[in-house]
């Protein structure tokens, strides 16, 4: 059997006059309003963070070491050992630097990747992404991003022209430029590696600095990413204090951090969003409280205690906020799926582009929705309900008959 105060309140929820009442759908609508706006824009950081982690597991290694002093004279021996630690799938030496590339007049400023021929593949999942041409960074060769490929007029198959950094550095000596054919333009859809680097041989990359023999550093592939920790100890133990290794998650610690302290304050300032549409459904419950004064005061008198009055009231703000609730994660999330096109539709009519690539760094909006995520809004609005639900109810039950029956 329905409980009278859960009943009670669905007679309220339904005037005699209208199906719903007019300041009863405005709330309704309030808060699946704020609870929509939570959703989409929650969903769209926690979409950024996860495609900033899979851009960046799929272009840079899981684990570097570097030298304490100098660079790493005896590579191709550090290998070998590597090799052996269980769950590391690819270990390559590396030599990266900045140079100017020119072809053609044009000229840009990227970072140039040397990385051993035969173990290059093995560090980085770039020979998967690329679009034009094949992965050979053997000899003069070499993989350019696709944005740097058009910002340069690059085709595959074309030569350019790469200046040593030591031109700069050392003024007194003078260094011809080095010719590399592209063999492979890559799309990994994130603007700072398809416009920001060059792939090349190691040989080129030493050339490049003068360097006789060596590496830099040395890139580490592992079987899962997210188990750094294990792996850094052991690659650590191993080789001693004389390398530092470095996790993934350090080298980009600002970016991850950048982003986990911008979903936070996000997530803070909808909140006053959602928390304004909920007083509306305080507004609500205190405009019945004065229209049904005359019923109340009849209940009271008829003995129903002010528990019951009470509880009538909360179930009411209940309903609102659970009806607005379920509305606006369902509206956030047909948003979200229909994401792109409504990106689409606003290029095309009002010619506005609300995710360029050149700002955000990426080719698409990312989204990702965490049921998690889902029931922490819910769990969050129905919480802020019940608390702006309680004063209007406590009011209601603390009515007292006779001056309630005498404005009949």
């Amino acid at each position: 059997m329905m409980p009278f105060s859960l009943f009670l309140a669905l007679k309220y929820l339904r005037p005699k006059r209208s199906f719903l009442s007019v300041v009863t759908l405005i709330s309704v609508l309030g808060v699946l309003l704020g609870v929509a706006i939570l959703v989409i824009v929650l969903s769209v950081m926690t979409g950024f963070d996860g495609m900033w982690r899979e851009k960046i597991l799929s272009f840079k290694p899981h684990l570097t070491v570097l030298p304490r002093e100098n660079v790493i004279r005896d590579e191709e021996a550090m290998c070998r050992r590597l090799d052996k630690v269980p769950g590391v799938i690819g270990v390559a030496p590396s030599v990266e630097t900045r140079v100017l590339v020119q072809y053609e007049g044009r000229t840009a400023a990227p970072v140039i990747l040397g990385v051993d021929p035969i173990r290059g593949a093995g560090i980085s999942k770039v020979p998967e992404y690329v679009k034009y041409g094949r992965f050979d960074v053997a000899g003069y060769q070499a993989v350019v991003g696709i944005d740097l490929a058009m910002e340069m007029g690059l085709v595959v198959g074309e030569t350019f022209l790469v200046y040593s950094p030591l031109n700069v550095i050392r003024k007194d000596e003078m260094y011809l430029p080095i010719e590399l054919t592209v063999t492979g333009i890559f799309d990994m859809g994130m603007r700072d590696f398809d416009g920001g680097f060059v792939i090349t041989s190691l040989d080129v990359a030493r050339e490049l600095l003068g360097m006789d023999a060596g590496a830099c550093a040395l890139y580490i592939m592992t079987e899962d990413p997210f188990k750094f920790e294990k792996y850094q100890a052991e690659v650590s133990g191993l080789l001693g204090p004389d390398y530092a290794v470095q996790s993934w998650t350090e080298v980009d610690r600002v970016l991850f951090s950048a982003l986990s302290h911008e979903k936070t304050m996000m997530f803070v300032l909808l909140v006053f969003i959602t928390i304004v549409a909920i007083f509306c459904v305080t507004n609500t419950l205190i405009v019945i409280t004065v229209q049904k004064t005359n019923e109340i005061g009849l209940l009271r008198a008829l003995g129903f205690p002010a528990f019951k009055i009470m509880s009538a009231f909360v179930w009411h703000g209940w309903i609102q906020c659970m009806v607005g609730t379920i509305a606006g994660i369902g509206t956030g999330l047909l948003v979200l799926v229909n994401l792109e096109r409504i990106a689409v539709a606003l290029k095309v009519f009002l010619h506005v582009e609300v995710f360029p690539k050149a700002i955000y760094g990426l080719s698409a909006i990312p989204w990702r929705t965490s049921w998690h995520e889902l029931l922490q809004i819910a769990l969050f609005v129905m919480a802020f309900c019940t608390m702006a639900s309680i004063l209007p109810a406590w009011r209601a039950a603390r009515l007292d008959p006779v001056e309630a029956l005498r404005n009949e």
